[in-house]
């Protein structure tokens, strides 16, 4: 806990030190990541995909973030804790290991504390970590991986960390981009190769998708609609209220948008902003921004050609594009290449529980 206050204050002291205007690096090849140790991986792979991990033992972390579906869920929103829904769209973890924030408000900066909110949360998997802790030890399998990963039993922050090693484990490889960028000119379509043309120039996209990981890291306001279902659906506007109330924002109770970023900093500049998600895996998407207000990226394009959306104090690089018909598909071609080789992960099957007699460690 006290960990992740302390990473919740060093992510608001960021968004504080933010400068207004932040230029992105050129576009370039995805650096090499840290690889966890191997022991941990595996141990953290088979907790990615155990429901023991959830409160009544129906979820896994897998269940919204699918490696069949670009470790997403392929909806346009999150599902949540039975008996409830989210307001806001799933983010893939790929590449996650490389993110300076996470969650699209930002308010987490570190993965194990990532996954403690998940486990924890009540809109998420609703789990008591000293349960999931005594849950572990009934299983064989389990007692012995945490010996081999760390010398020793369960506890629960080697059941974050582990879960942790296993998502930074989960990176882009054989991206098309990157290979485009290593010289490999037929990476990319004639298309692709126009759309990376007005991306990186006429569209202005890469000034917010630059960098390895097409973002700046930064958060903006780009008078996003918002998405109906959210204030619909009863079991989703529950959440949304509950998810503001604790996070002290005011007038939660009246909120008919999301406000994003203000929540944390109580900003008024700061009213609806979000992080700039990475573009690195876009082409899998089947629903985009932090919402899910858009369905397809024709949609996202038409959207940035527009000049966003018309909400008051959106961020100035904001501005009608005029691109052609021709233009906008090349775009979309370019979005729709962004995606890496996918991810192959057979699905373990989660160790059964085994009986331990009374009196015994």
């Amino acid at each position: 806990m006290r960990r992740s206050l302390v990473s919740t204050l060093s992510g608001l002291l960021l968004f504080l030190a933010l400068p207004a205007e932040a230029a992105s690096p050129p576009l370039a090849p995805m650096p090499e990541a840290h690889k966890p140790k191997p022991d941990q991986v595996a141990l953290g792979r088979s907790l990615f995909f155990d429901a023991r991990l959830s409160g009544d033992g129906s979820l896994a972390c897998a269940s919204c973030h699918d490696p069949a579906k670009g470790f997403s869920n392929g909806k346009r929103l999150s599902d949540a804790y039975p008996g409830a829904l989210h307001f806001r769209a799933v983010p893939s973890i790929v590449n996650a290991a490389h993110r300076k924030y996470l969650h699209w408000d930002g308010r987490i900066t570190d993965l194990a504390d990532l996954v403690r909110d998940h486990i924890t949360d009540a809109q998420f998997m609703n789990a008591d970590g000293r349960l999931v802790i005594e849950r572990l030890r009934q299983v064989p399998e389990y007692e012995e991986g945490f010996k081999r990963a760390f010398g020793g039993e369960p506890t629960f922050g080697r059941i974050l960390n582990v879960v942790a090693a296993f998502m930074r484990s989960v990176n882009s490889t054989g991206h098309p981009l990157d290979r485009y960028l290593a010289g490999d000119k037929g990476a990319l379509s004639a298309e692709a190769r126009r759309g990376l043309e007005l991306f990186t120039g006429k569209a202005g996209c890469a000034q917010c998708h630059g960098g390895a990981l097409l973002t700046d890291e930064q958060f903006h306001r780009l008078g996003v609609p918002e998405n109906p279902q959210i204030l619909a659906e009863p079991l989703r506007h529950i959440t949304f209220r509950r998810h503001f109330k604790i996070l002290g924002t005011p007038g939660y109770h009246a909120l008919r948008e999301d406000v994003g970023l203000y929540a944390l900093t109580k900003r008024e500049e700061d009213r609806s902003k979000f992080r700039t998600p990475s573009l690195r895996e876009v082409g899998l998407r089947q629903a985009f921004m932090h919402n899910g207000a858009f369905r397809s990226p024709e949609e996202v394009v038409d959207f940035y050609d527009r000049g966003g959306g018309g909400a008051t104090g959106k961020d100035p690089k904001l501005a009608s594009l005029g691109l052609s018909q021709q233009e906008r598909r090349d775009l979309v071609a370019f979005l729709r290449s962004l995606k890496s080789a996918p991810v192959r992960i057979d699905r373990p099957n989660p160790p059964a529980y085994q009986a331990r007699a009374l009196g015994k460690n």
